[in-house]
């Protein structure tokens, strides 16, 4: 479970500290997807929706599955960012 550990914690606040964050993890959690399709899908302006990406995934909360791309790149869920979703559900 997430909240066995301090590092966890942390992960879950840092995540509730934007909005941004937050909806970017909500969002994810029916299938990986584009920057252009969380910023679509969250009415958000793409840069905004770039740099909380660039954040989630350093820290391992989001991760890049085609890191090759330059365009049309797909994020997705870590583990630790599965059970980051459950807390935000309850």
């Amino acid at each position: 479970m997430l909240v066995d550990s301090e590092e966890n914690l942390n992960k879950y606040g840092f995540v509730l500290a934007s909005k941004y964050r937050k909806n970017i993890v909500l969002v994810l959690e029916s299938k990986p997807k584009t920057p252009k399709e969380i910023s679509i899908e969250i009415n958000c302006d793409l840069t905004h929706v770039s740099r909380a990406l660039k954040e989630l995934t350093n820290n391992r909360i989001t991760r890049c599955a085609t890191p090759e791309r330059v365009k049309g790149r797909i994020y997705q869920l870590t583990n630790s960012g599965k059970e980051i979703l459950k807390l935000l559900k309850k």
